[in-house]
C-alpha cells in the first residue's frame, strides 16, 4: 500500500494485485490490534538479515522521522510509550483505514481475490497473468511478504514467481515465534511469566541474548525475549544444527546476591521446608520443579540443607540448560526470516541487479526485524522507496 501510494504521488497508474479478500490484513493483528507502527530507537542491531546494512541507504531517504509525518499527514495522531509509536486511537484498524482512504484519494486500482499465474518481463516491461485476466506494466514492485502468519495472506505464494525471474533465496524460516524444548518439565509450570535472559547457543557457541517477561509453555519458551532471539534458532535448526538455551531465572541477581538471599532463606528459615522457603521468590509451581531437578527433598527442613547444596543450587538458577527442537513454525511466527538475497537488489532504489523495472519492498526482502515496530518500520520505508524509484 505505502509502495503505491509513493509511485501513485509521483503520477505514476498503479495496480494493486491483492489475493485476499482485502488488502492490509496482516496490519490489523499487530501490535496486540494496537500496532506498534514505529520506534523512535533505531539502528543496525534492530535489523537481520545476511546483511543488515542493507536497510541504511533506505532509512536515509524515508526513516523514523518521515515515517511519523507520513502518518501524521494521513491522520494517525502518534502516541508515544517508551519509544514506541501507536495510533492515539489505540486501535490498528485505523492505520489500515487511513492508508486505505489513502489509496481511493489517489485513484489506486485494487483487484482483491486477484491470484497471480505468472509474471514475465517483457521488451516493455511486465506481463503479469491472474485469475482475472492478463496486466501490462512498466515497472513490478513485489510487495509480498513472506511465509509468516499465513491466513493474513503472507503465504510465500509470490516465491516461485520471483525465483522464475532469476532471484535466489537466504533461507526462509520463522522469526519472532515461541521455541520448542525437549525437556519435558515444560508440561508442568506452563503458564508461568517470569523476568528471565535467554541465552542462546549454537553448537555451543554464544549468539544471542535478550531479558524480559518469558512465557513458559507445555512446549518451551515464549514471549518477546525467546522471539527476539528465535530467528537464529531457526535458520540453525533449519540445518541441523545443536539449539540450546540457558536460561538464568534470576537475572536480577549476581551470583554473589543470590547465594546470600538463599543461605537466609534456607539456613534461618525457622521451622520452614525447602519448599516452604522459596515461596515469595519464585512463582509457586517453579518451586517443587527447581528443588526436584537438584535432589532437594520438597518437605525437607530448610535448615537442614547444606552450604555446598546452597552453592550448587544458586548455579543451576543462573544457568538452566535446555534443548531446543523446534519453533511454532509460520502459522505462529510474527514475521519471516530470510527472502529476496539483499546481494541481487541495489540499496539505494531497491530495484532488482537481475530485471531491470523489477523492485521489492518489505519482508520479501532478507530483512528482519526485532520486536517493538521494527518490521513495519521496513516495510514502509521500503515501500516507499520502491514506489518511489519505480515512479522515476
Amino acid at each position: 500500500m505505502v509502495a503505491a501510494i509513493s509511485s501513485a504521488r509521483l503520477g505514476a497508474e498503479v495496480v494493486i494485485i491483492e489475493h485476499m479478500d482485502r488488502v492490509g490484513k496482516k496490519i490489523l493483528s499487530t501490535g496486540n490490534g494496537k500496532c506498534n507502527y514505529t520506534n523512535r530507537r533505531q539502528g543496525l542491531r534492530c535489523y537481520r538479515g545476511e546483511n543488515p546494512a542493507f536497510v541504511l541507504p533506505v532509512f536515509r531517504q524515508f526513516g523514523f522521522e518521515e515515517t511519523l509525518a507520513f502518518f501524521r499527514k494521513l491522520g494517525i495522531v502518534p502516541k508515544e510509550r517508551d519509544g514506541y509509536f501507536y495510533p492515539a486511537s489505540g486501535q490498528a484498524s485505523s492505520v489500515l483505514d487511513v492508508l486505505r482512504m489513502e489509496l481511493l484519494r489517489l485513484g489506486i486500482q485494487i483487484r482483491t481475490d486477484c491470484f497471480v499465474t505468472s509474471v514475465h518481463k517483457t521488451k516493455s516491461g511486465f506481463t503479469v497473468k491472474t485469475s482475472q485476466g492478463t496486466f501490462t506494466a512498466d515497472k513490478c514492485i513485489f510487495a509480498c511478504g513472506g511465509r509468516a502468519f499465513p491466513r493474513s495472506g503472507s503465504d510465500g505464494s509470490a516465491y516461485p514467481h520471483i525465483e522464475k525471474l532469476g532471484h535466489t533465496f537466504i533461507d526462509i524460516v520463522p522469526a519472532l515465534v515461541q521455541m520448542k524444548a525437549k525437556q519435558s518439565f515444560f508440561k508442568s509450570i506452563a503458564g508461568i511469566r517470569s523476568d528471565i535472559l535467554i541465552q542462546l547457543y549454537i553448537d555451543k557457541t554464544f549468539v544471542s541474548e535478550d531479558r524480559g517477561e518469558v512465557q513458559l509453555t507445555k512446549d518451551g519458551i515464549s514471549g518477546i525475549p525467546a522471539f527476539q532471539v528465535s530467528r537464529y534458532a531457526s535458520a540453525a535448526l533449519k540445518k541441523g544444527k545443536h539449539v540450546q538455551a540457558v536460561l538464568d531465572f534470576v537475572p536480577y541477581f549476581s551470583p554473589e546476591e543470590l547465594m546470600q538471599e538463599l543461605t537466609e532463606r534456607f539456613l534461618e528459615g525457622n521451622q520452614k521446608t525447602a519448599e516452604e522457603a522459596l515461596i515469595g521468590f519464585f512463582p509457586k509451581k517453579l518451586i517443587p520443579l527447581f528443588l526436584k531437578e537438584n535432589k532437594i527433598p520438597l518437605k525437607e527442613t530448610a535448615k537442614r540443607i547444606s552450604a555446598d547444596q546452597i552453592k550448587s543450587f544458586a548455579g543451576y538458577l543462573k544457568h538452566v540448560v535446555i534443548d531446543l527442537t523446534d519453533t511454532g513454525g509460520f502459522e505462529k511466527a510474527q514475521v519471516t526470516a530470510g527472502g529476496v538475497n539483499t546481494a541481487e537488489i541495489n540499496p539505494k532504489t531497491l530495484e532488482s541487479r537481475l530485471v531491470s523495472g523489477l523492485y521489492f519492498a518489505g519482508e520479501v526482502i532478507d530483512i528482519d526485524g526485532m520486536c517493538g515496530g521494527y518490521n513495519l518500520q521496513w516495510a514502509w520505508s521500503s515501500g516507499y522507496v520502491a514506489g518511489m524509484h519505480a515512479a522515476e
